[in-house]
């Protein structure tokens, strides 16, 4: 299945689609604390959408590895305002939201958000997958073990792609139980995974494909890139984006990135052969 349904237009994933990240978070990873004020998220978005993104990804909680409670009234009072300023500008955005927590994505798809991407796949909420399947948006579920605090401590598998698609298997199930119909699986690239089994990962990207939904990939400056090179995310652009054409090569649907330009450049030239 290979197409989502956001907001009544249906979207073709055959085609590979970028998603911008903006995070409103004081401390994620990258770009933590960079956008302070309104004016410059909107600035920001309407780059993002003038260079190529399908989807922009916000979230209110950074889920960096050891990343701090947020409060679920901190994370409305972050996501909410945001979520009706940019609908209100950009009436066409197809806004996801990077939350785990059900009235997170409750309110922001009332006020106008079209997807909901969670990294814990229903697992930090339990009424998560019955919420999105009620407000019938595509659901965005990834792999992790454990919360951003406690995910590095979990990093063992036995069999990590075996183990990573009876997984899937399982919270596919649930959600279908629920009559949540478009669903996207995202790896989860750096929760609870080492930075071998994260290249481990990545080599066998395609063998996700067993499920038949649309592959995220959200690799963009991540450790397993700049602590190769010795270096800090802001150096990671080149890693990101030759690693960004072989996710394409094993099959990623979604790019979920910082850059957008860069990642649209390396999606025209991949779509090219």
């Amino acid at each position: 299945m290979s197409t989502i349904n956001c907001k009544g237009t249906l979207i073709d994933l055959s085609t590979p689609k970028v998603m911008g990240i903006v995070n409103v978070t004081p401390d994620s990873f990258f770009d933590g604390g960079k956008l302070t004020n309104s004016n410059e998220i909107v600035g920001q978005v309407e780059k993002m959408l003038h260079d190529g993104a399908a989807f922009i990804d916000l979230g209110g909680y950074s889920s960096k590895p050891g990343a701090e409670f947020v409060s679920e009234d901190e994370e409305l009072n972050r996501v909410i305002p945001i979520v009706k300023l940019l609908v209100e500008k950009f009436p066409d955005i197809l806004l996801s939201i990077d939350t785990f927590r059900s009235e997170v994505a409750k309110q922001a798809v009332e006020n106008g958000a079209a997807i909901i991407n969670d990294i814990s796949a229903g697992l930090l909420d339990e009424k998560m997958l019955e919420t999105v399947a009620k407000l019938q948006v595509p659901y965005i579920m990834m792999h992790m073990k454990g919360t951003p605090k406690t995910m590095q401590s979990l990093a063992k598998y036995d069999d990590l792609l075996k183990e990573m698609n009876f997984y899937f298997s399982e919270r596919i199930a649930k959600a279908r139980s629920f009559g949540l119909n478009d669903i996207i699986i995202d790896p989860g690239f750096g929760f609870a995974k080492t930075i071998e089994q994260n290249y481990e990962l990545l080599q066998n990207l395609e063998l996700l494909q067993f499920h038949e939904l649309p592959v995220l990939a959200g690799i963009s400056r991540k450790s397993m890139i700049y602590r190769t090179f010795d270096t800090k995310p802001e150096n990671a652009l080149n890693g990101t984006t030759f690693l960004h054409a072989f996710c394409l090569q094993k099959g990623a649907n979604i790019l979920r990135v910082h850059d957008v330009k860069e990642a649209v450049e390396c999606l025209k030239l991949y779509l090219r052969f």
